[in-house]
């Protein structure tokens, strides 16, 4: 039998293959400009549109109709990083990568309910911006069509992807404000965050020196967002002061980090996996050395070095104040004034235990670490006086003297002197 062997152009099969894929991305813009037109109007805006980068480019072509939105896919970071391999890779190396890991990690996350966390209405409204296992976004997919596991859209949200929005200090406020890191409140009423709002507005020139957030923490547009001394402010190894050793070793024990004796524990790896730590020195000079380059561009290298010095000092003194509070309530619990919460894995209060803490002074134990503490030793850092002194250090110092009464309250309860 013969055969007749159709031999087609390269060339044909190429302009038939365009021709597809246009057809496909036109009947994906006709239908949704009727079923949700400003997500058309933004994809129309971005760069994406301009160079082909289609819906099928992120969401595939499983989706043809409204009976089968299910077959539209969520994209990932991996989606991004088939063009963005760069800004992919860079991100994998810090710390908003492990958001999510950081969360899940928390002792009584679970506790919260799922709308705050897989839902995306609390803590995972914010952490959502780490990466995640196949197996977690699956389990996403359960409560949700797998929204929330992008990462990329966090700052470049959906559908412009906007350099110039994620740029922009405002796209960093959404989860970069409030209790525990009001930095957005700090930035703005600083000195530079005035200076990037009046050049925004056009009240100081275009080319004036007004840093944003990513001047200090994104330096040339690098994703890998580290800080010399992490989100909490405790690190490794000890200092050469003696109470500020002390101190620390007290804050890492209310911490889980080290046990009574002052030797590492389990949680320990969950610190190092989730890097809410420098664990060494090198790794603190690494990236204090980058942010004194930053600074360097605007101040002298000695008034660079003496600001941030005064972070440091900052986080000696509020480290003191911390860790007599906590040594009050452990002397409580050792006392027996106060009965010591079953699953604590030492003599300690547990702050990461927050507002699951079971008692009124263990509650304040927690807004004490976890807010007043942070607004003094960041406000420093983001040269706000107002929230280094007064939602910081001056909270710190009533927090300190609410607990001391407290303290002297159970123990005459309990009978205790």
């Amino acid at each position: 039998m013969k055969t007749n062997l159709v031999v087609v152009p390269a060339v044909a099969v190429l302009t038939l293959t365009a021709a597809a894929f246009i057809s496909t991305a036109d009947d994906c813009v006709d239908c949704h400009k009727k079923i949700t037109p400003l997500i058309v109007s933004d994809w129309e805006l971005s760069k994406h549109s301009k160079k082909e980068v289609t819906c099928s480019t992120c969401h595939g072509d499983g989706h043809k109709s409204a009976t089968d939105v299910a077959k539209a896919t969520q994209p990932t970071a991996d989606t991004c990083g088939v063009c963005h391999e760069k800004q992919v890779k860079e991100f994998s190396g810090g710390k908003h990568a492990l958001a999510w890991a950081a969360m899940k990690a928390m002792p009584t996350f679970h506790w919260q309910p799922m709308t705050m966390t897989e839902g995306m209405k609390g803590c995972g409204g914010c952490h959502k911006i780490g990466l995640k296992t196949e197996a977690e976004i699956k389990e996403l997919k359960k409560t949700s069509p797998g929204f929330g596991v992008a990462s990329c859209d966090a700052c470049h949200t959906r559908h412009t992807f906007s350099l110039t929005e994620a740029k922009s200090p405002q796209a960093c406020m959404t989860c970069h404000m409030g209790f525990d890191h009001p930095q957005w409140e700090m930035y703005s009423t600083s000195k530079h965050g005035a200076r990037h709002f009046l050049k925004q507005t056009r009240n100081l020139p275009p080319n004036s020196a007004a840093p944003d957030c990513h001047t200090c923490h994104m330096p040339e547009g690098h994703h890998g967002v580290n800080t010399a001394w992490g989100f909490l402010a405790v690190r490794l190894p000890m200092p050469e002061d003696k109470q500020w050793a002390a101190d620390r070793a007290t804050i890492l024990q209310a911490l889980g980090v080290l046990d009574p004796d002052g030797k590492p524990t389990a949680r320990l790896d969950v610190v190092k996996a989730s890097k809410v730590a420098k664990l060494t020195h090198e790794d603190w000079q690494a990236e204090r050395d980058k942010m004194l380059k930053t600074c360097n561009q605007c101040h002298s290298a000695n008034f660079a070095k003496g600001e941030l010095a005064k972070g440091d000092d900052m986080i000696r003194q509020v480290d003191k104040l911390m860790a007599e509070a906590i040594r009050i309530v452990a002397g409580l619990y050792k006392d027996g004034a106060l009965a010591k919460p079953k699953g604590y894995a030492a003599a300690f209060p547990d702050l990461l235990t927050f507002h699951d803490a079971p008692t009124v002074i263990e509650q304040k134990l927690f807004v004490m670490f976890l807010q007043h503490r942070m607004r003094a030793f960041q406000g420093t850092f983001h040269s706000n006086p107002d929230y280094a002194l007064w939602y910081g250090w001056s909270e710190l110092q009533r927090d300190l003297t609410e607990i001391k009464e407290r303290a002297a309250e159970l123990r005459e309860k309990a009978g205790k002197k």
